[in-house]
């Protein structure tokens, strides 16, 4: 059991709910420790940087107009196992799939609007926290 960073985003869909408390407070309940936080509104051409790894699959487009389409908050969780231990608390990306007590089942709309991102690997989690922070913002 190692400790890690990962990225995770609250999408448009939770923070124009005013979500962004409560699934904080979820993440922190889960044992992860917040390090670095913000909230921006992504470009059209930031979504499909950030999501180029999509690029050619079907939902690639509405995704990235669905990121640019309200702020985010971008943070970078930190604790042991951190990676699987957010994506156990995300849930299944359907929000009809996923299980009780997890971000997705509570607040997800859809597959799409499933109101959390995370990072599936550290490889992507260093990727991904490169993208929005600075090593001086990693604060913790």
């Amino acid at each position: 059991m190692a400790i890690e960073q990962t990225l995770s985003i609250i999408k448009p869909d939770a923070t124009g709910r005013n979500l962004a408390g409560q699934i904080c407070s979820m993440l922190e309940g889960a044992g992860l420790r917040i390090v670095a936080q913000k909230r921006v509104r992504l470009t059209r051409d930031q979504a499909k940087a950030f999501y180029a790894v999509h690029a050619g699959r079907p939902f690639y487009e509405e995704l990235c107009e669905f990121m640019a389409s309200g702020p985010v908050v971008v943070q970078v969780l930190e604790g042991t196992d951190a990676i699987s231990r957010n994506r156990a608390v995300m849930g299944a990306t359907n929000p009809a799939e996923a299980e009780a007590g997890t971000i997705r089942k509570a607040y997800g709309l859809s597959i799409g609007e499933n109101s959390v991102h995370g990072s599936d690997g550290q490889e992507t989690a260093r990727e991904e926290i490169g993208f929005f922070f600075s090593q001086l913002e990693l604060v913790g």
